[in-house]
């Protein structure tokens, strides 16, 4: 089984870039963040016509998220459980073939002050305990997407972005840390230990020429599904492409 997560920053606008990524890349299920339609907009006949059912959980403008695949999905959850009244688009869970796996746009926490941070923070809390239940009731799952996370050092190059930065705060790599410590497996570093494995990279100051990126797009496994982990791959020819995402596609193959 192969799935891909990718912040595509518009669908509108990448829509022929997403199409001809499916075509060279064929995953059975492909989570894309930051849609920026309402599911009315949202190019789902485009994909049809390469055999892509898609479901959408869409917001004018802002956010949203869309899970498309090969085959029909159980969706069993559209927004995070325990973030009920969270206006903003930005979690979908569907299942397949016994998998349950979670779409995720996790908020900056970078705007809007401390009440911003503050509401990553609730955002992540509810995201852990989401996935201690689905432990604790035994299903395989895993939660993939922009998680907004720079876990360690290794996961930024030096001075793209400030001590303060919410993606570096204490207390956000430790809200991503309670997920790997109740058993999850960050996916990436299950293969690649060590080293810069980047995600992002800014359109401003050269970043991608210089190499300046962030590693912020992640997939956490529970252990079963950990078990069955072949490769990961961050696709970064895909930031090379004209007009790209500020983000890459990270592929996930599982035995």
């Amino acid at each position: 089984m192969k799935f891909a997560t990718w912040n595509v920053n518009s669908i509108r606008q990448r829509e022929r870039h997403v199409s001809a990524w499916l075509g060279r890349n064929q995953p059975d299920l492909l989570l894309l963040q930051e849609i920026k339609c309402e599911d009315a907009s949202f190019p789902a006949d485009a994909f049809a016509e390469l055999g892509y059912r898609a479901e959408i959980l869409g917001q004018k403008s802002y956010n949203g998220v869309a899970i498309l695949s090969k085959q029909p999905i159980e969706i069993t959850s559209r927004g995070l459980p325990g973030m009920e009244a969270d206006p903003q688009a930005r979690y979908l869970e569907a299942r397949l073939d016994g998998l349950t796996v979670g779409n995720l746009y996790l908020p900056n926490g970078n705007s809007g002050g401390p009440e911003g941070y503050a509401y990553k923070l609730r955002w992540m809390q509810a995201l852990s305990d989401r996935a201690q239940a689905l432990l604790e009731a035994e299903e395989p799952c895993a939660f993939a997407g922009d998680y907004n996370v720079c876990p360690t050092d290794e996961d930024f190059a030096p001075g793209t972005l400030p001590a303060g930065d919410a993606l570096l705060r204490p207390e956000t790599r430790a809200a991503f840390r309670s997920i790997l410590w109740q058993g999850f497996t960050d996916a990436l570093r299950a293969v690649q230990p060590r080293g810069k494995a980047y995600t992002f990279w800014d359109y401003q100051a050269g970043a991608w020429r210089r190499d300046l990126g962030l590693r912020i797009d992640h997939a956490l496994l529970s252990p079963s599904v950990a078990e069955r982990l072949v490769s990961v791959v961050p696709d970064r020819d895909e930031r090379d492409q004209p007009q790209p995402s500020d983000h890459v596609p990270v592929i996930v193959t599982l035995a």
